[in-house]
């Protein structure tokens, strides 16, 4: 062990870690009242509303330095809906609703089954782009918002060929706790939406975009937005479902009437399955 004292490298000062452990507040002090707390130990003075800024840095730094740390450079995101269940779920609450004879829910269960098959798609893609990326000189992660719905089966996918996996929770006020299958190293949560889209890109070469709502449609269109005016760089976006998404967006319709351009269009790839997913992936990037 290296002498302090002729150490070129020794610290000048204690680290904040340091600090913050050996400070103990003289007893005259230690109410809740005080404002003797070291400032950076202080959580009601980091939680006032002037330190937004500061707040927003920090959820900016933790996950890029974790990231970085981990060697972490490449990612594929996932979105998608947090209400598309597991087939197995589905196909029990379907069993529930007829016993209980209500049209109504009936009908709404058997929707819900046959939108559980995009549960599987996106558990078979994370799948591959997880064992695929092992025969590559970096690793591919896959990334999601760390709930449930396809959410959980893209973490699940990669748990289960036993690899690693993202997940960029965010808090709302209906608590959505994070899936069980986010590797626990690389599970974050955000209170700012604008940072964690963000992160989803910072270290992106793809997305993949499977049937959702609101949240989904609003991740979805920043990205898609950002490619065609040039603010970040081309990478392939695909959409998985052609029936779901030729319904939902008549991408025609926005040419025809001139609030897109034509060639806008190209923006993105719609396929109907993982492999197929994956395939415009693997040939963009020359994947094998």
């Amino acid at each position: 062990m290296k002498n302090q004292s002729t150490d070129l490298t020794a610290r000048n000062f204690p680290s904040a870690q340091e600090e913050a452990q050996a400070a103990q507040p003289v007893h005259r002090y230690a109410g809740p009242e005080s404002a003797y707390r070291l400032a950076f130990t202080d959580t009601e003075f980091l939680l006032r509303e002037e330190l937004r800024p500061v707040r927003m840095q920090l959820e900016l730094l933790k996950p890029e330095l974790v990231l970085e740390e981990r060697g972490i450079e490449s990612t594929i995101v996932m979105f998608g809906s947090a209400r598309i269940p597991a087939p197995e779920d589905a196909a029990t609450a379907l069993e529930t609703a007829r016993a209980g004879g209500d049209a109504a829910t009936i009908q709404r269960a058997e929707m819900a089954v046959k939108m559980s098959r995009y549960y599987a798609e996106a558990q078979r893609f994370a799948a591959l782009v997880t064992t695929h990326s092992r025969s590559l000189d970096k690793p591919i992660y896959v990334v999601t918002g760390g709930g449930p719905g396809i959410m959980e089966a893209g973490n699940r996918g990669a748990f289960e060929v036993g690899g690693e996996s993202i997940g960029l929770n965010i808090v709302l006020p209906h608590e959505q706790a994070p899936n069980p299958y986010i590797t626990p190293e690389l599970c974050f949560q955000f209170h700012y939406f604008a940072l964690r889209k963000m992160h989803f890109l910072m270290r992106s070469i793809g997305l993949v975009c499977f049937p959702g709502g609101f949240g989904t449609l609003d991740e979805l269109f920043e990205v898609m937005t950002l490619q065609q005016t040039g603010k970040v760089r081309r990478r392939p976006i695909v959409l998985v479902g052609r029936e779901f998404w030729s319904r939902l967006v008549d991408v025609q319709w926005l040419i025809e009437t001139g609030m897109i351009s034509p060639g806008d269009e190209n923006l993105y790839h719609t396929v109907d399955t993982a492999e197929e997913a994956w395939a415009v992936l693997a040939q963009h990037y020359g994947f094998d």
